[in-house]
């Protein structure tokens, strides 16, 4: 019969050791040697911590009160004595809880002869269930109170108002109290006097008469809840959300359009900061005038920009690049331009992937950190590691709740504390911190979950075309997918109306918004977004190298209405006074036919700063740079167009810039996915390291000595020549050896293998048990016995 922790893992079925490995992944990375190893790992306290985490507030009472039920003398407990403890609650509820435990081996035995696994302990509160120690191990005066039930009702019915409102508050949890206030001294030295409360030391262990500690003991906690039960209020269910249940259509339709608005902002951040980069500042992080400025850009608020510049960041779309003058600055990276190309819907995944994995929370940019400094968008201060984790919690819990469901931060605030207790406690900022997140990115919609996303939180489990999961991408295909069906179809033509404005009923294409780019200036955005032709943008489309015709041309190809007449006549009039004027390096020249429109320069006042000079009736000179003489007489009216020596016109696209590329930041899930081919090659290599061990165990006495095992009778080692010439007589022969080795980590191990050549520095031999071929380095080999 198996006794040990060991040896109940061991006996396990295959298909329980997997559903143990599952619900526990830590305990298998790496894997360890055998089950013993495995028996050890899932004792640990780190690993029993990680498996309280994920319990729900309900499992962890049951475990409360199997800790409080443990008999003083052997530490059992039972099934039965847990049902006792958890009055007012169905017997099947407690015992789903109690096989929950047990699955995980937090809890292990037959019924009748429970053991709590002894981390627990270590990494849980002293006082089970917020009770406090037995009475007869505090103080014995206490210890009579309680052995005497009629007094110690008497004497707690007799505690003054004051005396009671501390009982109350320490039979809530936790039983102990502090001293602090004179306000309560003399309430508490009553209680004290009474034995009602124990005088403890710091490390509550000993009675100290005039300590500053005071615990209430375990009975007089138990009388106290009579009303609640002994363990208090049990919920063995989750509590259900309050809130609006929305149409599931009328959620995505929200969220799509929220997707819309989120790309667009995040577009018209980057466009910002591509026009005019943002310098990092000394101690990291972009400065508070910059993200006002980009919030201004993009619309939204200082927050939602925070967001987007995280996220962009995150996503390897913004990068930092040194401006020349050893200061770096924040630009968008070559990645971007490959993103901007993508569709709205591969945007917005590339955006929600980001988002749901950066080891950021930009809900504490503007706040203020432990060293009263504000914290900055991009800032060190902003990491949080566990981040990504809260955020899938929160969305988790999302979308468990009925399809349309729409519950306040309040009461999912409530549901995830429920759900894990030991997990959410102190992530209430974090989880609120997703919940608008996710609103403003239009994974909800309407404060429900859209249908998209919940397919982007479904990662794709491992099967046989990808059973290592090396295509995370594929998980999200099905998202970009729904996505793509609930946004309106990217449009090849806009409305052009007489007031010279185009409208855009819908997502451009991305010819198309190129095109708009450079002829039009960018007016509102939504659904349909509106923009403007201006003489300036005009002018810019005929410096990039646009003719009128080809404007002419354009604009009748894409627009579904007349072009107006007042538009020809802006292309047409921009178009013929476009280089008009020529300029090049003197500095720099300005020459024209037309002597009368020179003279007009010369005369310009405004114009003064330039320093123009006549050379010719045709040319004037300046000393300033070729670009600050067209950027003044553009600005001033004038259609100036640049030439290079040979009096060829030079076609002035502005040219991007661009940070250097990054792979976007996004953390690795804490731990693999193990299922199916993947669980079942743990198991197995488990099972065959318990084997191995169990060899090893056997292996010959001079096998087990050269390991360095103490063996009597035994005062040398075998020789390496011997081990050496034992080798070759077993090729020869085509037996099989016991072989010692050292592992290349320093491990000494035994193997039972048929030794198939050697040479070179090395033996090939076959383990018939493995059915596989090991090569061995024969420095490494420390002894070698023919099988008996």
């Amino acid at each position: 019969m198996a006794t040990t922790f060991a040896d109940q893992l061991r006996s396990l079925p295959d298909e329980a050791l997997g559903a143990l490995i599952q619900l526990r992944p830590d305990l298998v990375i790496p894997v360890p040697a055998d089950v013993s190893a495995l028996a050890v790992r899932a004792q640990s306290r780190n690993s029993v911590a990680r498996c309280l985490d994920g319990l729900d507030e309900f499992t962890l009472a049951v475990l409360d009160a199997a800790r409080l039920t443990r008999a003083a003398d052997t530490a059992l407990t039972s099934v039965r004595a847990v049902l006792e403890l958890t009055t007012g609650i169905s017997e099947e509820d407690v015992r789903l809880a109690i096989d929950r435990l047990r699955v995980r081996f937090l809890l292990h035995g037959p019924e009748d002869g429970l053991q709590v696994v002894g981390a627990v302990d270590e990494v849980t509160s002293p006082y089970p269930a917020g009770l406090g120690r037995p009475a007869d191990f505090l103080d014995p005066q206490a210890a009579a109170l309680c052995a005497d039930p009629a007094k110690l009702r008497r004497t707690v019915l007799a505690a003054p108002p004051g005396a009671r409102a501390v009982l109350d508050r320490l039979a809530a949890g936790p039983p102990i109290g502090a001293l602090t206030r004179d306000a309560v001294a003399e309430p508490v030295r009553w209680l004290v006097d009474q034995h009602v409360l124990v005088p403890v030391s710091e490390a509550g262990r000993a009675p100290r008469p005039d300590g500053e500690l005071v615990e209430l003991p375990r009975e007089i906690g138990m009388l106290l809840r009579r009303d609640t039960g002994p363990l208090g209020v049990l919920r063995p269910s989750a509590p259900v959300p309050d809130g609006p249940v929305r149409d599931q259509r009328a959620a995505d339709s929200a969220g799509a359009g929220q997707t819309m608005e989120a790309v667009r902002a995040a577009e018209a951040v980057l466009e910002s900061l591509a026009a005019e980069p943002a310098p990092v500042l000394r101690a990291g992080g972009l400065g508070v005038r910059d993200l006002k400025r980009l919030a201004k850009a993009a619309g939204v608020d200082e927050a939602g920009a925070a967001l987007l510049v995280e996220i962009s960041y995150a996503a390897g779309l913004l990068g930092e690049a040194e401006n020349g003058q050893n200061q770096d600055n924040f630009l968008p990276t070559g990645a971007y331009d490959l993103w901007r190309a993508a569709g709205i819907a591969h945007r917005w995944a590339a955006l929600a992937r980001a988002w749901l994995t950066m080891t950021r929370q930009p809900g504490l940019i503007g706040r203020r950190d432990e060293r009263d400094r504000p914290i900055n968008a991009l800032a060190p201060d902003a990491e949080r590691a566990g981040a990504p984790q809260a955020r899938r919690e929160a969305l988790t819990a999302l979308a468990e709740l009925d399809p349309g469901a729409a519950p306040a931060a309040d009461d999912l605030l409530a549901l995830l504390a429920w759900q894990a207790p030991r997990r959410a406690r102190g992530r209430e900022t974090a989880h609120r911190d997703a919940y608008a997140g996710a609103a403003l990115l239009g994974i909800t919609g309407l404060g429900a979950l859209t249908s998209y996303a919940r397919l982007l939180l479904t990662d794709a489990g491992p099967d046989d075309g990808d059973p290592l999961g090396v295509h995370p991408e594929d998980a999200h295909a099905d998202a970009v997918r729904a996505l793509d069906q609930l946004l309106p179809a990217p449009v090849d033509h806009i409305l052009v109306q007489a007031d010279l404005t185009v409208i855009v009923p819908g997502p451009p294409e991305p010819e198309l918004a190129t095109e708009l780019d450079v002829l039009a200036e960018p007016e509102s955005a939504g659904g349909a977004s509106v923009f403007r032709v201006t003489p300036a943008s005009v002018r810019r489309a005929l410096d990039v190298g646009y003719q009128a015709a080809d404007l002419h041309a354009l604009f009748r190809r894409r627009s579904r209405t007349p072009v107006p007449q007042t538009l020809t006549y802006l292309i047409d009039d921009t178009a013929r006074r476009h280089g008009g004027l020529r300029s090049g390096s003197a500095g720099s020249y300005l020459r024209s036919d037309d002597e009368a429109l020179l003279a007009e320069v010369v005369a310009d006042r405004r114009l003064g700063t330039l320093d123009l000079r006549r050379i010719a009736p045709t040319v004037l000179v300046s000393p300033r740079p070729v670009a600050r003489l067209l950027g003044a007489l553009r600005e001033n009216g004038y259609a100036p167009v640049a030439e290079d020596a040979g009096g060829t016109t030079v076609l002035t696209r502005p040219k991007a810039r661009r940070a250097p590329s990054r792979s976007p930041r996004i953390a690795e899930p804490a731990a693999p996915v193990l299922a199916g081919p993947r669980l079942a090659g743990v198991v197995e290599q488990l099972r065959r390291g318990d084997i191995a061990t169990r060899a090893a165990r056997r292996a010959p006495v001079t096998v087990r000595a050269a390991h360095g095992q103490a063996i009597p009778g035994l005062t040398a080692v075998q020789q390496h020549t011997q081990a050496m010439a034992v080798l070759q007589q077993a090729v020869r022969d085509k037996a099989r050896v016991w072989v010692g080795y050292v592992d290349s980590h320093g491990a000494t191990l035994s193997r039972l293998v048929r030794p198939v050549s050697l040479s070179a520095g090395y033996l090939r031999a076959e383990d018939e048990r493995g059915e596989s071929l090991h090569t061995f380095a024969l420095h490494r080999i420390t002894a070698a016995v023919t099988e008996e």
